[in-house]
């Protein structure tokens, strides 16, 4: 079962990442991962193939803020401090990039908040 689930979200990853070439038009990408406990983002140049920016529950700021990394409350503040690291690097524009899980609960809480701290997408 959780093969079966992994292997249907790697598809989908596959399937948006293409789509997000397609319109992309030299933009950077946010890429969102997700496990049970934790969140990462990052803001990626496809074409140099590097990280820019990154940002994740793990990091010490936000785990003094929050206290389980896995939920919506911070997802939240992982998008805020992305959205701010960001802003310091002068990115403002980007596509999102899901990673093949749905837009909803922690994955659209980390995109509204990148969205209110000065992200386009």
């Amino acid at each position: 079962m959780a093969k079966d689930r992994q292997r249907s979200r790697q598809t989908r990853s596959r399937r948006v990442r293409y789509k997000i070439r397609q319109v992309a038009g030299g933009r950077l990408r946010l890429s969102v991962f997700r496990s049970t406990k934790q969140i990462y983002a990052q803001i990626i140049d496809d074409s140099k193939g590097e990280t820019l920016v990154s940002a994740s529950t793990l990091e010490r700021e936000v785990r003094e803020q929050v206290k389980y990394g896995g939920n919506i409350a911070a997802a939240a503040h992982v998008g805020a401090r992305l959205a701010a690291k960001a802003k310091e690097a002068n990115i403002t524009r980007v596509v999102f990039d899901r990673g093949g899980f749905l837009y909803h609960g922690r994955t659209k809480a980390l995109a509204d908040a990148a969205r209110e701290g000065g992200l386009e997408f």
